[in-house]
C-alpha cells in the first residue's frame, strides 16, 4: 500500500469530509443505542467497501478512487467516510419513523443522496469513473443497497431499541 501519489485536491478535500461527516455524527450519537450506533457505522463502512471492491477498483473497475488504481493509505480514509451515512440512514429511519408506505420514499431520497455523494466525490477527482460508467449507473446500487438496509434495520428494530429514550 502505498502513501500517495500526490498530496493535493483530493486527499484535503477526503480529510474535510470526513471531519464534517464525524463531527455531524457526534452531535447525534448520543440520541442512539450503543450497539447500534455501532452497527450503523459499521455497516455503512462494509457496504462502501464490498460495493467499492466490486464495482470500482475491484472486479469490474469502473471507477478509480484517488490518485490511481493502487491502495493508498487515503483509501482508508475514503472508506470511513462511509461509515457516518451508515449511522444517519439508521438515525433517521428511526427519526422519521418509517414505515411501509414511507419506506420507498426513504430509500428513494437516500439513493439521491448516495449518487450525489458520489457526484461530489467525482467532481473532486476522489473517484475517477472509467470503462464507460455513468453516474446514472450508480441510482439502481443504491435502491438496492438502501432497500438491503431498510429490511436489515427492521430485523434489528424487532430486537433492539434504535434511539435511546430521555
Amino acid at each position: 500500500m502505498r502513501m500517495w501519489e500526490s498530496f493535493d485536491k483530493n486527499e484535503i478535500s477526503l480529510l474535510i469530509i470526513l471531519a464534517v461527516a464525524y463531527m455531524a455524527y457526534l452531535l447525534f450519537h448520543r440520541r442512539v443505542n450503543p450497539q447500534i450506533r455501532k452497527l450503523g457505522l459499521l455497516w455503512g463502512i462494509t457496504i462502501g467497501i464490498l460495493f467499492d471492491f466490486t464495482i470500482g477498483g475491484g472486479l469490474l473497475d469502473y471507477y478509480r478512487i484517488n490518485d490511481s488504481n493502487h491502495y493508498e493509505v487515503f483509501d482508508v480514509f475514503y472508506y470511513l467516510d462511509f461509515g457516518p451515512f451508515g449511522f444517519f440512514f439508521f438515525y433517521f429511519y428511526e427519526t422519521f419513523r418509517i414505515h411501509k408506505k414511507t419506506f420507498i420514499y426513504y430509500t428513494v431520497a437516500w439513493a439521491i443522496i448516495g449518487v450525489a455523494a458520489q457526484w461530489l466525490f467525482t467532481w473532486l477527482d476522489i473517484i475517477t469513473l472509467q470503462k464507460g460508467y455513468h453516474l446514472a449507473y450508480s441510482f439502481p446500487i443504491f435502491l438496492i443497497v438502501q432497500t438491503a438496509t431498510g429490511a436489515f434495520i427492521d430485523q434489528v428494530k424487532k430486537r433492539e431499541q434504535i434511539l435511546v429514550k430521555n
